[in-house]
């Protein structure tokens, strides 16, 4: 199997065959000394810990569940993209965000995609993510999905070149982009050197975009909108971006209990009395924004909200039933999409899939598993998953025996040797797979900032990058041309 490293041009490294828009980094790395990066690397670990940049762990996938809290390990290497790759990537992630939100105003109104037969109608009504009660809402300028994380990965392909493909879009409540920021302004703060060396796209205005893109999606008539950080609370897994995103974009941290809906209209509790609410950023899933509508028991959110929602008095960024459109088995499909409402040849690939609901496919996949990736298409954070090359024989049965009483549960990939990029490990400097997830923005007009969060498999080998299961990040660069404005 081909591998492609981002840095090294040849495997194993060895200091040698630099890529070109590496060479800078790769001639001051040379120059450090292994002493000095091992005490920058514990300088980063104490200020994280000081800050409280953490990410629970727990059993639950849902956003309503505790765990222990631990330090996401953070690694000094960046990974660093030349400007006319980030250029093309950003074009296919506006099309492919444009499209998916395309998708989902059209399933909960005129479904035309369905009966023109592009999409399996059953694939969306019998989704668990299909929300029926939002067939027939109107929401503000037809987005659904105003935050989407992207999570693009390289792989090389014949002739050893690196194609970058999407793995899979998360579009209901994407979470990863604080420790964006906070990797940036650490290597800001470690190595200032380094960006007066490089001209790095700046990445700290992303809480300005956010905030323009949440306001964008007030009622109509709402000249001054009040937005609102909706999180299930301080155990939640991501507790810390929902507090670091509120406080960055000058808006309020509340919780369920903080909203009452009264008349139908959306208010917060405050020490003035109540404060009417236009826009909810929620960081709460689904089932547990409104007990009068979804799970009966949730103390999670408000008691009335959906009746609000439903008639235009309060936007909800994301929209309730986003998750439609990021459901794995929905994703073979986008590229369908893409030509259906746009028009237009993808610009980003998808991962080649086999849909297990489909015979043929189910067939192919029973006979290759020790070949592929084979997913749950409910799964998250690498959960509900089979990597065939690295499993066991007995792992290997027990999927073959789920596949075949639920074939529609799961889809399955081509095993991809994910792209490498240099790690400090405890043996030293060392390849280890890598994605990227960057955050797509959509308002007035759908935008982004220059990067995104690339996660890290720390153990050798391991493809799965995914915080929960021991993953940790890097600061992800975007070269700007000469001429442009530095970070």
């Amino acid at each position: 199997m081909q591998k492609f490293d981002e840095m090294y041009a040849m495997l194993p490294f060895d200091g040698s065959d630099v890529r070109e828009h590496y060479k800078r980094y790769g001639h001051w790395l040379a120059r450090q000394a292994p002493a000095t990066m091992e005490a920058r690397r514990a300088e980063a670990e104490m200020i994280f810990r000081r800050v409280g940049i953490t990410f629970a762990v727990y059993g639950d996938k849902d956003e309503g569940g505790a765990g222990n809290e631990r330090l996401i390990p953070f690694d000094l290497v960046p990974r660093i993209i030349p400007a006319q790759e980030w250029a093309t990537m950003e074009r296919g992630l506006v099309q492919r965000v444009t499209a998916l939100n395309r998708f989902i105003q059209d399933v909960y109104h005129g479904q035309e995609i369905l009966r023109a037969g592009i999409v399996p109608a059953d694939l969306v009504q019998g989704n668990a993510q299909y929300r029926p009660e939002m067939a027939g809402v109107k929401v503000p300028r037809d987005i659904y999905a105003h935050i989407a994380g992207i999570d693009i990965v390289r792989a090389a392909n014949a002739q050893g070149e690196g194609v970058y493909y999407v793995l899979e879009d998360n579009l209901r409540v994407p979470s990863g982009v604080s420790y964006m920021l906070e990797n940036r302004r650490m290597m800001m703060r470690l190595f200032p050197e380094l960006f007066s060396m490089h001209r790095v796209a700046p990445v700290a205005h992303y809480p300005d975009l956010l905030l323009d893109t949440l306001r964008a999606s007030a009622p109509a008539g709402v000249a001054t909108p009040t937005v609102v950080v909706l999180t299930p609370g301080m155990y939640n897994s991501a507790y810390f971006e929902h507090a670091f995103l509120a406080q960055q974009m000058g808006v309020e941290l509340v919780e369920g209990q903080d909203l009452v809906v009264q008349g139908g209209f959306v208010y917060m509790r405050t020490t003035r009395g109540l404060q009417r609410v236009h826009v909810i950023y929620r960081r709460v899933d689904d089932d547990f924004l409104d007990p009068q509508v979804f799970r009966p028991g949730s103390t999670l959110g408000c008691p009335g909200l959906m009746q609000a929602y439903r008639e235009g008095n309060v936007a909800i960024c994301n929209a309730v039933g986003t998750g439609v459109a990021d459901d794995k088995s929905v994703y073979p499909y986008v590229p369908e999409m893409i030509r259906f409402y746009l028009g237009e040849e993808p610009i980003l690939q998808n991962v080649p899939t086999w849909l297990c609901r489909k015979p043929d496919d189910l067939q192919h996949v029973l006979a290759n598993l020790k070949d592929l990736v084979v997913k749950e298409v409910h799964g998250a954070g690498g959960y509900g998953m089979l990597i065939g090359p690295a499993a066991t024989q007995a792992e290997i049965e027990d999927f073959r025996r789920a596949l075949i009483a639920d074939p529609a549960r799961y889809i399955a990939q081509p095993t991809l040797s994910l792209s490498s990029c240099p790690t400090f490990v405890e043996s030293g400097l060392a390849p280890r797979h890598i994605d990227l997830r960057p955050f797509v923005l959509s308002g007035q007009k759908v935008q982004m900032v220059a990067g995104g969060l690339t996660r890290v498999a720390l153990k050798e080998g391991s493809l799965v990058v995914n915080s929960s299961q021991g993953g940790g990040t890097k600061d992800t660069w975007v070269l700007q041309e000469e001429g442009s404005t530095p970070c």
